[in-house]
Order: structure tokens, then C-alpha cells, then sequence
């Protein structure tokens, strides 16, 4: 079921600290990461934490969970307070059974249980034993020890891992399957303090949609770094800004963060405009956002209490967005994509099968399946880079095609400067002018000297932007991307959804990222081993009909 934005807290109850974080300096070198922090964390809230590709945004979360020292400074946790964290090393329990994996989220309960089960397997039980064993049995009660195993065998459940798998050792389990029961780990028990660093990698719609409306009930303590729009958006009621090596809150979820700065810049822009226009301007906006809030059907009472903001609060960001903008050489004819009878499989398992598709100009397509080797698949077979088991792919004659594969390592294998690599996929000779070059790399952030690293040795986030920098240059009628949100940035993603947006050619797209998918695509066309879906409407449309999703369910039989 999916859950609404959690945007504010009420004023009217009087608000404890349950974490804080004082006088925080971390430092690499001569690079400061963070200069004399001082924040604080309050109950029944959830924090997400934003702030550009090494803003230092995870080396905070393991510093306040105590996995790193910082050069200086505190953390305080409130006494008799347990702090969770989602576990990232998905190997770490292998060894272990899946409901004894799920049991260690609460440290305590598990040894006050480990030493219980030691003693009474004692051959020679004494009665110190016993007596101990009495201690031990009223602290495992206090803790609802008794029906630990019941409420971690139903978060398993909740998360689709089936009761069989239960007793199953973590290193028999897939990936996706590991990534779910972390996550049960790191919410069973109900912990005062739960941080999460990216916790939607990995997780399917169903799973995430659950986990959005689990949060934006949780009455604790929830910090989390996350670059899904959508699930900030669901369930934060505070964006915590890392800019200038310090850390601000700011009341509401990411949309509202991200509008109200960019509100602020344009009005700091606009130095000609009356402060009282000004003001005038930031309250209509923060009344239409918050009645947008109130109206929602399926709100909380919680949800429904909204903070009376503070106008000087909202400010402008310092945020760098990529300048992302997807002409057409030629606007294309009415015949984009024909598709007939189209069929894959791999090692013995059919990935899709009777893929008939016709795609219109302008259409804006979400290509999605449970499988991503059906997607992977399907693009390959569209690109001419593999063969389909059976069927016929036509493209229009007037198309061209500017494709953005999952797996693009492969482009930055050579040792050359970005100005060289760009060039590369120049058409004329104005393009090929180391001035254009620069110019379109400053677009993408890659300004001065920056311009000049070498390829071979970028991060993922910037191999991304090289490849969409290449793609502009193409300036093709037709987009094929297959997760083009990976290794991004929030300002990355941002800019690129908005760029889409205003593309006017055809696009084909698969993306975790549900804002992507949502804002972006007219047409759903679902792939599975039994047949394909295609329906015009928008993402949520075709994820919550009913009648689709029992069609889903039959076709993934």
C-alpha cells in the first residue's frame, strides 16, 4: 500500500532530543568535510539526509552510529535509547540462518537469549544457573522477548520471504532475498534510532512501497540518505542539507526543499523586487504546499499536523544542477518502432516472449520487468547488439537512436582527457573545437582543469554524465535508457528528469527511480517469460489497478 509525505510535526507537543551531535569536525587531509557540526534528531521524525557526491553524506551516518571517529566533537544517544542501522555488506551474516539473521538487529535480546539457551544445554545446571536464569528470563520479558521469533518471522513475511526460507542459511539465499531480510534485521524490535544509507538499492515497487508506508508510521527516530526522490518524498519530515561542511534542517520533504531554494535563488536574483513581494510570494507558496498536504485521502492524523514555517528558514541552496538539454536534428516521421513476435531466453529461461509493439511519435515509454535481464535483453536486441530468439525489429527510417546502457564501462577504457574522449563522438568540425568541447563539459560540471582528467579513471557518477554529454551531442529523436539514474547525484537526477520532460522525441526508459518513471512515462509496456502488458497510462495508474495486477501475477506464473 503506498504510504503519503509524513511533512511536518506538530508544534504543540513539546519536542525531545533523542540523538544529538555536537561540535562535529571531520577532516581528510587538508579537505574539510565537516566544520563544527552541531544538530540534533527528535522523536516521531524522519531526517533525510542530501547533499552532492562527496558532501560526506554516508560518513556521517556511520559516525553517528558509531562505525567511524570523527577529528572532533560528540554524539549522544539518549540514555537507555538502542540505535539500528541497515546492515550494507550483504555477505556479513551469510553464515547464519535467515530468522537468526533478523533476531541480531537487537543486540541485547540476542545475548540475553544466547546466554539462556547456553544454560539451560548445561549438562551440570547449578542453581546459580537457575538464579541467573531467572535474571536473564525477566530482562527477556521486559524486552517481549517471548514473541521475538513470531514478530521477526512476520517482518520476514512482510517483506516476501517466504516461511521456507526462514531456516535457510543467509549464503542460500539470492541477492534481492539478502537485501530484504537486512532490512527486517535493521527494523525488528522497534529501535529508538533507525538509520538507513540507501536502503531502496536492490528493492522491487511491492517492497519499497511497503517500506515507504512502514516509515511514514514509525514513531521513532529515522535518518536515512536516499536518492529516490519518491521515497524522501514519502517519508521525511525534515531534509538535513550538508552545504559548506556544516548540516541545516529544514521542515518538509525533498519536493518541497528542492522548490522553496530554487524559489529563494530566483528571488535572490531578482534584486529589483520588494521584500514584501517577496514574502507575499514564499507564503502563497508554502500555503499551496501544505493544503496539497492537507487534502491528501489517506493522511494521519500525524501527517495532518503541519508546522507553521518559518519564512526565513527557506533559502536559497548552493547546489550545482548539470545543464542537461536533448535537441533533435531531425524531428521524426510517424513510423518510430515496429515490433513483431519478438522472443529472448537465457540459459533455458525465457526472459520475454510475443513482444508486438508499435510506438507512436512523442510516446514516452516505461519498459519494465520483473527480470533485468528481460530489460537488458530487449534493449540489446532493439541496439542491433544481440539476437532475438525469434521475431522482427524495424525502426522507422527517419529515427536515430542515442542509447544509455546499464553497463557503460566499457566506453572509459582508454586513457584520455574528457575534452578527447568527447570528441570523439563529434559530427562537425565546429564540434570538434576544444572551446565547444569544454563548453558542453562545463554543462555537466566538468569545468577548468576538470575537463582534462583522464577517462579511464572516473567515478560512476561522472562516467554517467560523460555519457549523457555524449548522447546531446547525438542529438537523437529517439532515447533508449536503461536505469539512467545510477551513480547520480539528486542535483544530477533532478536536471535529467526535468530535461526529459521537455524532450519532444520518443523515449524509452527503464528506471528503479520511481519519480523518473512516474513524472516521465505516458506508456507502460511490461515484459515477462509469458507474455507482454502494454497500457497507456502513468506509472501509479498501472502499479495499483487491480485487474493489472492480477493479469501480473498470472503472467509471472
Amino acid at each position: 500500500m503506498k504510504s503519503l509525505p509524513r511533512f511536518y510535526v506538530s508544534l504543540h507537543r513539546k519536542k525531545k532530543i533523542m540523538l544529538s551531535v555536537s561540535n562535529l569536525s571531520v577532516q581528510f587531509g587538508k579537505r574539510v568535510l565537516f566544520d563544527e557540526v552541531n544538530v540534533s534528531f527528535t522523536p516521531g521524525n524522519c531526517y533525510g539526509i542530501i547533499g552532492a557526491n562527496g558532501a560526506g553524506k554516508s560518513t556521517f551516518l556511520k559516525i553517528i552510529s558509531g562505525k567511524q571517529d570523527a577529528n572532533s566533537g560528540s554524539v549522544h544517544l539518549e540514555t537507555g535509547k538502542r540505535l539500528s542501522v541497515l546492515e550494507q555488506n550483504h555477505n556479513a551474516y551469510d553464515e547464519y540462518p535467515v530468522l537468526e539473521t533478523v533476531l541480531r538487529g537487537n543486540t541485547t535480546l540476542f545475548e540475553v537469549k544466547a546466554e539462556m539457551d547456553r544454560l539451560y544445554a548445561k549438562e551440570d545446571f547449578s542453581d546459580a544457573d537457575g538464579e541467573r536464569v531467572g535474571v536473564l528470563q525477566l530482562e527477556f520479558e521486559e524486552m517481549n522477548g517471548w514473541n521475538a521469533d513470531s514478530e521477526a518471522a512476520a517482518l520476514l513475511s512482510n517483506l516476501e520471504i517466504a516461511e521456507d526460507l526462514h531456516y535457510k542459511l543467509m549464503n542460500e539465499l539470492d541477492g534481492k532475498q539478502k537485501v530484504r531480510v537486512l532490512l527486517a534485521q535493521a527494523l525488528f524490535g522497534n529501535p529508538d534510532v533507525l538509520i538507513m544509507d540507501e536502503p531502496t538499492n536492490d528493492l522491487d515497487y511491492d517492497t519499497i512501497m511497503w517500506l515507504e508506508n512502514f516509515l511514514a508510521n514509525y514513531d521513532n527516530t529515522v535518518i536515512v540518505v536516499s536518492h529516490d526522490r519518491h521515497f524522501l518524498d514519502a517519508v521525511c519530515t525534515h531534509i538535513s542539507d550538508i552545504d559548506f561542511g556544516k548540516i541545516n534542517h529544514f521542515s518538509g520533504n525533498y519536493t518541497f526543499w528542492y522548490e522553496s531554494s530554487q524559489l529563494a535563488a530566483r528571488q535572490r536574483a531578482q534584486q529589483n523586487k520588494k521584500s514584501e513581494e517577496k514574502k507575499k510570494e514564499l507564503q502563497e507558496f508554502i500555503a499551496r504546499f501544505s493544503a496539497n498536504v492537507a487534502k491528501s485521502k489517506q493522511a494521519t492524523s500525524r501527517k495532518k499536523m503541519i508546522d507553521k514555517l518559518d519564512i526565513e528558514e527557506i533559502k536559497p541552496s548552493s547546489r550545482r544542477y548539470p545543464a542537461l538539454i536533448f535537441d533533435q536534428e531531425r524531428e521524426a516521421g510517424d513510423q518510430i518502432l515496429n515490433i513483431e513476435d519478438l522472443s529472448a531466453a537465457a540459459e533455458g529461461t525465457t526472459l520475454f516472449k510475443n513482444v508486438n509493439l508499435n510506438l507512436a511519435k512523442g510516446d514516452k515509454v516505461i519498459v519494465h520487468s520483473k527480470d533485468t535481464r528481460a530489460i537488458e535483453a530487449f534493449y540489446s536486441i532493439l541496439m542491433g547488439e544481440a539476437q532475438a530468439d525469434s521475431g522482427n525489429v524495424s525502426w522507422g527510417i527517419t529515427t536515430s537512436q542515442a542509447y544509455l546502457p546499464v553497463d557503460h564501462d566499457h566506453f572509459f577504457e582508454s586513457p584520455v582527457s574528457l575534452v578527447e574522449w568527447l570528441r570523439q563522438y563529434a559530427k562537425t568540425e565546429e564540434e570538434r573545437e576544444e572551446v565547444f568541447l569544454r563548453g558542453f563539459l562545463g554543462k555537466m560540471l566538468f569545468s577548468g582543469e576538470e575537463a582534462l582528467k583522464m577517462s579511464n579513471v572516473l567515478s560512476g557518477g561522472e562516467k554517467v554524465r560523460c555519457m549523457l554529454s555524449k548522447m546531446m551531442m547525438e542529438r537523437a529523436n529517439v532515447l533508449v535508457l536503461n536505469e539512467p539514474t545510477n551513480h547520480l547525484d539528486l542535483e544530477s537526477i533532478t536536471a535529467f528528469n526535468n530535461s526529459l520532460n521537455n524532450f519532444k522525441g520518443t523515449l524509452l526508459c527503464s528506471t528503479s527511480d520511481h519519480a523518473f518513471a512516474q513524472t516521465l512515462g505516458n506508456r507502460i509496456v511490461e515484459l515477462t517469460p509469458n507474455g507482454m502488458i502494454d497500457r497507456h497510462m502513468n506509472f501509479d495508474e498501472y502499479m495499483t489497478d487491480p485487474k493489472i495486477k492480477e493479469l501480473r501475477e498470472k503472467l509471472y506464473q
